[in-house]
């Protein structure tokens, strides 16, 4: 009976833990989720990104085709916008089927290659880019537009997560995360050369969730941020244009028909728009009045066309992405698991909440979309493979580790492969008359073996 129930409770007979492939296949037993089985975070994200996405495509319809038809003077184009948006979902739902499916062993093995090729993309760019917005961040053919500087995003936190879980040493300094560190200042000069401060910003900020997500002392975490909010004020001051933008944002009455339109308009947009909305299309702000309104100012359509029951519901949905992506990582296999998830969920959460600050004038205008709502192809993609990855995580995704572990940890390892070796080697000079394995001494790893499964269903009788 001590062993059976012991077998129960999923440890050996001698204490040791059984493995998940050994615990029985009984409804009581406990077993770890295998690899492919979703779980109600999983199932959780996944809807609140269709809901996002089908949200966003409306609202791009909406907010694009009113300004379409005033400029071109006809129905030609106002769905033009959309098209793209369409387009752009279906890729990246493509590349967001594959990131969940590709194991998270083969991710880690690309990511050195995956940040060579970013950085290339960076400086590339500068040389054949193509300006727009007096941005020069683009690759341009034909129709095809793509922005590097969106996948750094994406690769810092991918690259601080293969770091620190190789690596956890790294985080005991601030010295001992200059790789990391290096990385991102150079990648980040390389952005900055564009200009793109928004990107710069978001980019700065997946780096500190990183970096806060694999365990970095709190001290360090707030030297940088000191060093970092020091380095943008020096920044914002020397270049006029960036200077007069947050001069708008500490006061934007002061110049209403210049740097401070856009943010005046927005808020005109949201007031008017009062609890419940003007009605789906019906808004007035997006007609030539709003710059920029199917991009980064689309909340201000929303908030118009739905009110302040569409902004909070919408705030919602983001809110249910957080939940479950933070669930994800908190019930990650490994490390490398664990950041990716932290990482990439709080990247999305703090493009959501910079660009909803930015409209209701609580933050500087920087550009930045809101992710999976607003128009921008690359950007909604890139959010779609972070998604992919984020639900990798959750189906039990888990990479190898390529360094050794420490001594104490792999007797630990070996002890519970032992195990599992125990359960499985097939010795038939071992075996009884029932054919489970007996209980000889002299084993390979030495000392006396434990009952066999036969063995101990007769000893539970």
């Amino acid at each position: 009976m001590r062993s059976d129930s012991s077998r129960r409770r999923g440890r050996s007979p001698r204490g040791g833990k059984l493995a998940a492939t050994d615990t029985g296949g009984g409804r009581g037993s406990r077993s770890k989720r295998v690899r492919g089985e979703t779980s109600v975070e999983y199932n959780l994200l996944l809807t609140a990104t269709l809901i996002l996405l089908a949200f966003g495509a409306v609202m791009v319809f909406s907010a694009s085709s009113t300004s379409a038809i005033l400029k071109d003077g006809g129905l030609a184009d106002s769905a033009s916008y959309l098209q793209r948006t369409l387009i752009a979902i279906g890729i990246g739902l493509v590349l967001m089927w594959f990131a969940i499916r590709i194991p998270l062993t083969r991710v880690r093995e690309f990511v050195p290659l995956m940040i060579i090729l970013i950085l290339v993309a960076l400086a590339g760019v500068l040389i054949v880019g193509t300006a727009v917005n007096g941005t020069k961040g683009w690759y341009t053919a034909g129709p095809i537009q793509i922005q590097p500087a969106e996948f750094l995003k994406v690769g810092l936190v991918v690259y601080g997560a293969h770091l620190f879980a190789n690596r956890p040493d790294r985080l005991h300094s601030v010295k001992e995360l200059a790789p990391y560190l290096c990385l991102t200042g150079i990648a980040s000069a390389l952005v900055m050369a564009q200009p793109d401060m928004g990107t710069i910003m978001v980019a700065l900020a997946a780096a500190g969730i990183t970096l806060f997500a694999a365990g970095a002392r709190i001290r360090d975490l707030g030297l940088l941020f000191a060093g970092l909010v020091l380095a943008a004020l020096t920044m914002a001051l020397i270049a006029p244009y960036r200077r007069q933008r947050l001069l708008t944002f500490l006061d934007p009455s002061s110049d209403l028909t210049g740097s401070g339109f856009q943010t005046y308009q927005a808020k005109i947009a949201i007031g008017s728009g009062g609890l419940d909305g003007v009605g789906i299309g019906n808004g007035v702000q997006k007609a030539s009045y709003l710059p920029e309104a199917h991009t980064d100012m689309i909340s201000a359509v929303i908030g118009e066309e739905f009110g302040l029951i569409g902004m909070v519901l919408l705030i919602a949905v983001y809110g249910l992405v957080g939940y479950a992506g933070f669930r994800i990582a908190r019930a990650a296999k490994d490390d490398f698991g664990r950041i990716i998830a932290s990482g990439l969920t709080g990247l999305i959460l703090f493009q959501a909440g910079l660009n909803l600050y930015a409209v209701m004038g609580w933050a500087p205008l920087t550009g930045v979309p809101l992710p999976l709502v607003s128009y921008g192809n690359n950007s909604l993609v890139v959010s779609l493979i972070a998604i992919g990855l984020i639900l990798n995580v959750a189906r039990g995704g888990k990479a190898a580790t390529l360094v050794k572990a420490p001594p104490r940890r792999r007797r630990d390892q070996g002890a519970r492969l032992r195990l599992v070796e125990d359960a499985s080697r097939d010795q038939p000079t071992r075996r009884t008359a029932t054919g489970a394995h007996g209980s000889h001494g002299g084993g390979r790893y030495g000392g006396t073996r434990g009952p066999g499964r036969g063995d101990r269903r007769r000893a539970s009788r």
